[in-house]
């Protein structure tokens, strides 16, 4: 069955790797052969630039990153650049939608018309940290207790008036609790459950609950580091059965991280091997239950929300 997956960093590798090419380059878990080959339908690739990258050339990375997008992935045969989300049920069986997204505001600086520029590009996704501060709020590795700042309520409003998903899986708790009364289209891309796993990356119960009652979605993330110690395939099972018991199987979906993590769960080393997860999860939920975790919820979620282009 086809998938729709939420998060990737394929555009990082494209453009910091030697003559990497997205068609089939082994070193890119999510490169087009392997996503045909997992049969993912559409997935979205994360604009990332390492904090540590000087504040003046930030933009300038994620302007490389999208001009990757446009020369790498788009320019592969087959790949269809999802601008408007009505376009994820048009799309031919040999073709697979990819969509931009913004993992983490630092490259804006305190400048909305970089942003903008940025949204122009065609980013359907905005996470407003990684995991560490920036101009907007503060991430998932800051102390708990520092939330939303002034200009990321400026941040917000603009992401609301162009009808972007805002992401929340970087950020720490008070941002989290700051941005959820305050987002229009709201998802956590690639977060697991605290309870399982106590990372501060991953939701703990009550975010999972609040974030679903504001009409938001959780995609399970396969980072072994944000499942459990050694983890196995039926360990990110473990999750996504919680997760069903306290917010509904309906509002679950995944978000792989491939090519931002470097080390993978046994069976789901890249995208080809997607399938064996959905396999895992159909010995514990119905045909009906695992297809909407795999595309069907999210498909369900832009409709109903009504996300625009």
């Amino acid at each position: 069955m086809d998938i729709i997956d939420l998060h990737c960093d394929a555009l990082l590798k494209l453009t910091t790797l030697e003559a990497a090419k997205f068609e089939d380059d082994e070193r890119l878990q999510a490169n087009r052969e392997r996503l045909q080959l997992g049969r993912v339908k559409a997935q979205v690739f994360a604009i990332f630039i390492n904090p540590k990258t000087p504040q003046n050339m930030q933009f300038l990375e994620a302007v490389r990153q999208i001009e990757a997008f446009h020369t790498h992935v788009l320019q592969t045969e087959g790949m269809v650049h999802i601008t408007d989300w009505s376009q994820l049920d048009t799309l031919a069986p040999h073709e697979i939608g990819a969509i931009l997204s913004l993992e983490g505001c630092g490259p804006i600086g305190e400048d909305l018309a970089k942003l903008a520029a940025i949204l122009d590009a065609g980013v359907k996704l905005v996470g407003l940290t990684w995991n560490e501060e920036n101009a907007v709020a503060h991430g998932a590795e800051q102390d708990a207790s520092l939330g939303l700042k002034p200009f990321g309520k400026e941040v917000i409003n603009l992401l609301n008036e162009r009808d972007i998903i805002i992401d929340v899986s970087h950020l720490n708790e008070q941002s989290f609790w700051d941005v959820l009364p305050l987002a229009k289209h709201i998802i956590a891309s690639h977060s697991n459950t605290r309870a399982i796993c106590d990372h501060p990356r991953n939701l703990t119960d009550a975010q999972a609950k609040a974030l679903v009652q504001h009409g938001g979605h959780i995609h399970v993330v396969y980072y072994p580091h944000f499942i459990n110690d050694n983890a196995t395939m039926d360990d990110l099972v473990v999750h996504v059965k919680h997760l069903a018991n306290i917010v509904g199987i309906e509002h679950l979906g995944l978000g792989s991280d491939f090519d931002g993590i470097d080390v993978t769960v046994k069976g789901l080393a890249h995208a080809g091997e997607a399938q064996n997860l959905l396999e895992a999860l159909r010995e514990h939920f119905s045909v009906e239950e695992v297809h909407g975790i795999a595309s069907n919820n999210f498909r369900r979620y832009v409709k109903n929300a009504t996300v625009k282009s």
